[in-house]
């Protein structure tokens, strides 16, 4: 477990954090602090503990409204996804209709080349 010293808010805290997350950790610290001394210039010395709150609510307000774009973008491709499925589906049956008229035809070539074998005698090879 890795130790990390942050200052947030003009105080020091000195956070534990998995090995390898301590540049992250840092950074989340230096945005609240960013956070904070944005309202505190906004809103003026209304206390340190309210300018904290705040803070929180304004970063828990934007974070409900990330997972709410995320649901929504989460059922657009969901139904992307189904369209996709649903076109592929489409497509094969098309291309099996079309093979078997091909067949079709094909069959009924060769049964007018047959045909026109016998009527002349013979002199139209078969493929």
């Amino acid at each position: 477990m890795a130790q990390v010293n942050v200052t947030i808010n003009g105080r020091q805290f000195r956070m534990a954090c998995a090995d390898g997350e301590e540049a992250h950790l840092q950074l989340l610290a230096k945005a609240l602090d960013e956070r904070i001394s944005g309202l505190r210039t906004q809103f003026g010395e209304i206390g340190d503990a309210r300018l904290t709150v705040m803070a929180a609510l304004l970063i828990a307000d934007e974070l409900s409204e990330i997972g709410k774009k995320v649901v929504k973008l989460e059922a657009e491709l969901a139904g992307l996804k189904g369209t996709q499925s649903s076109s592929a589906d489409n497509a094969q049956s098309k291309e099996a209709a079309i093979a078997a008229a091909f067949n079709a035809m094909a069959e009924r070539i060769e049964g007018l080349a047959k045909k026109l074998n016998q009527v002349s005698g013979g002199g139209v090879a078969q493929g």
